[in-house]
């Protein structure tokens, strides 16, 4: 008895913990989105970076003061970039502009995400698209929500009849990564109806998890692009696995999250 109340508990304070978790991502990308409509323009890497950091300053200063708040002993993780475990605990791994280079572009393909990790496992995550307004959540064991209704992957069973879509892990990617990518690509060309290439890679997780694309891969990859889509994928019904089919972990060199019906098919494009 006393087991079942601890859980319940546990489930009740992570469900609020998500909603407040939601609120600080709207307000963050609220932020942001006074920053967006002009193309900035840049001559050097150097400017580049200047102009992605301000974009992420502009969330951060919201984001780590409301979710510290919310979990005073959890760590913290802000560098999209960064992959692998971590250490034992909570972490909040948040990446404040997702999408930046998109927004600094003036197109619409960018959010706001924050996950906590428990012991190397997302628990809930919260994402939110600024431009639409859309705010995605998932909770482990509770599904994956579009502004509070349920989402579903796609009951999809022909990988030929599939969207499909795949994203750059990272700028200045080694080499054999890259060559894997293009291969991928074109054996996905072959094999499904359509298939979508851009970054970020959360959004189209986001559309895996709604049912609206059938399967999502993507070779290389950090936590902060991965974890929110993974969990609302899992949530809603789908599959995560690497491209090879064994189990996804942050320290695995590959990522596919498919709708059960096409993960065995996408699994044998991938491994040509």
């Amino acid at each position: 008895m006393s087991e079942t109340l601890q859980t319940t508990d546990v489930a009740a304070s992570d469900a609020d913990l998500l909603a407040q978790t939601a609120i600080a991502v709207r307000e963050a990308g609220s932020a942001l989105r006074e920053r967006f409509g002009e193309v900035v323009r840049y001559q050097t890497r150097e400017e580049l970076m200047r102009a992605l950091a301000a974009n992420d300053d502009t969330a951060l200063d919201i984001l780590r003061p409301r979710l510290t708040r919310l979990r005073p002993d959890a760590g913290w993780v802000e560098d999209e970039l960064d992959g692998g475990a971590l250490p034992p605990g909570e972490w909040w791994v948040v990446d404040p502009a997702e999408g930046n280079v998109n927004h600094l572009h003036a197109l619409p393909e960018w959010a706001v995400t924050a996950t906590l990790v428990r012991e190397n496992q997302p628990v809930l995550s919260a994402v939110h698209l600024p431009l639409t307004g859309e705010t995605y959540t998932a909770l482990t064991g509770a599904g994956a929500h579009l502004d509070g209704r349920p989402l579903r992957v796609s009951r999809t069973a022909d990988l030929g009849l599939s969207i499909v879509a795949t994203s750059q892990a990272r700028p200045d990617e080694d080499e054999k990564v890259v060559r894997r990518v293009g291969s991928s690509i074109t054996a996905m060309l072959f094999d499904a109806l359509v298939v979508r290439a851009a970054v970020p890679a959360t959004l189209h997780l986001l559309n895996v998890a709604a049912g609206r694309i059938d399967a999502f891969w993507q070779f290389a990859g950090a936590r902060a692009d991965l974890l929110p889509g993974a969990l609302l994928v899992t949530e809603a019904g789908g599959r995560i696995s690497d491209a090879e089919g064994r189990p996804w972990t942050p320290q695995s060199q590959s990522f596919l999250a498919a709708a059960p019906g096409v993960h065995a098919a996408a699994v044998s494009t991938l491994s040509r």
